[in-house]
This record gives structure tokens, C-alpha cells and sequence, in this order.
């Protein structure tokens, strides 16, 4: 029996989620399950959502009653950007034997920590200390996505996009054939309005969206899975809370 592909989920607010949601990661969790076709595991050193009002990932109450621990791990935090995630990245993937990572940040380093030149030398230093514990690690990144602040502040929106750019160039640079980059499509369709419950964080439209940029481009590239929306039809919609 081969070895489980080991998943490793990075993000900020957007990926760890607040008690009570379902989260992306959920979503790609019953992607994998439909449509991967071989043992997984989903692996990181956390496993909470956050808990406003403890103002800490303490919490463990999932939207989902059919999310098992097994699939909780992650490395994300709540107001944590590619400066915090690239000091740790290294020993998380040694630790956890993470073979594929599925990152998604850069909106809090730009709104609150660095300008889009500084975010971009830190996700270069994310990858390569994620390389230097696993030479043949996958990464799939996604670049920062509609938000209200974008929506509303054109100097940031700016900023966003040039970080987007230099994200997509630090990809090209940096691909190799054994260890290979991928940036995932900004969902074409993500309305703020209607995919996010406050402009920035997704709800369950969102979510399904997020997954779909991961497993979309996980299939176009490198074949595995399903295309998202296979997935979606066979696991189904219900009514949800965001």
C-alpha cells in the first residue's frame, strides 16, 4: 500500500475560521474524500478555530458535525501573514511530513504589517524553508482574493495587485520540476457581498469557491482529484449558516 499524500493547510483568519464555521478546509476535505482516489491525510500542528470571544483558536465547534478531528489540522492563525508563517514553516513541514501545501495569505501582512515588496521577499523565504524540509514539497498558493478594503481603499487595492503580480513572478522564478509551484486562479465569481459575512472572511459560497481555486488547480496541473465541481454535485447543498 502506497504512503497517504499529506495535505498541509496555511492561511490567516480566512483559513482557520471562527467557532461555528465550516471553513475551506472542511469543503476540501469532502473534495479529497469524493474525488482524490488514493490514502491522505490532512496534517498540521493545530487543529482550533478562533474563538472571538476568547481572542484565541481555542475552539473546536465546527459548523460541520460530520468534520472529524482526524481532518482539523492546519497551520493558520488569526491575524497571522507570510512574516509569521515563514519563522515556522520549516519545522511544521518536518514535523508533519507535509507533502502538498495549500497557503492562502497576504491580505493581513498588506492591511497591517508590510507593503506588497516586503510580503513578497516573505513568501520567497516561506518557500524556501519549506523546501529545505522537504526537497520535493508541492506548494499551491493563492493570491489575495476581493475584500472590502480593497473594495474601498484604491491605494491598498493597488497593493493587492502588485503583491498578486509579485507572487505570480516569485512562482515563476522558483518552480522546479521537483518541487513544484502552482498559483490558483482568483475565484472568477467571488462576489464580497454575497461569498463573505463581513467583506473579507467566507462564508459557505466562499468556502466552496476557495476549495474549488485549490482543487482546480491541483487537477489542471498535476491530475489529481476531480474538477471542483464534480465534487460539488456529488456531496450536494444544504442550508447553512456563514
Amino acid at each position: 500500500m502506497r504512503d497517504p499524500m499529506r495535505f498541509m493547510f496555511v492561511g490567516d483568519s480566512m483559513t482557520i475560521g471562527r467557532a461555528g464555521d465550516f471553513t475551506w478546509r472542511y469543503r476540501m476535505w469532502q473534495h479529497l474524500n469524493a474525488s482524490y482516489g488514493g490514502p491522505y491525510a490532512i496534517v498540521g500542528p493545530r487543529t482550533g478555530l478562533y474563538d472571538a470571544h476568547a481572542d484565541a483558536p481555542v475552539s473546536h465547534a465546527y459548523g460541520a458535525p460530520d468534520f472529524p478531528a482526524k481532518a482539523w489540522p492546519h497551520l493558520a492563525g488569526w491575524g497571522e501573514g507570510w512574516q509569521h508563517m515563514a519563522p515556522v514553516i520549516r519545522a511544521a513541514v518536518a514535523a508533519h511530513r507535509a507533502d502538498v501545501l495549500l497557503v492562502s495569505l497576504g491580505l493581513i501582512d498588506l492591511g497591517f504589517y508590510t507593503n506588497s515588496d516586503q510580503t513578497a521577499l516573505y513568501a520567497r523565504e516561506f518557500i524556501a524553508e519549506a523546501r529545505a524540509a522537504n526537497p520535493r514539497v508541492r506548494i499551491v498558493l493563492l493570491p489575495v482574493i476581493p475584500n472590502i478594503r480593497a473594495d474601498t481603499d484604491p491605494a491598498f487595492a493597488a497593493e493587492v495587485d502588485r503583491f498578486n503580480d509579485l507572487l505570480a513572478k516569485a512562482v515563476a522564478d522558483l518552480d522546479e520540476p521537483s518541487s513544484p509551484l502552482l498559483t490558483a486562479s482568483r475565484p472568477a465569481s467571488y462576489d464580497i457581498h454575497r461569498d463573505t459575512y463581513d467583506g473579507t472572511h467566507p462564508g459557505p459560497s466562499g468556502e466552496r469557491l476557495l476549495a474549488g481555486a485549490f482543487a482546480d488547480a491541483m487537477r489542471q496541473a498535476w491530475g489529481l482529484g476531480a474538477p471542483y465541481a464534480v465534487t460539488a454535485r456529488r456531496v450536494g447543498d444544504r442550508a447553512e449558516r456563514g
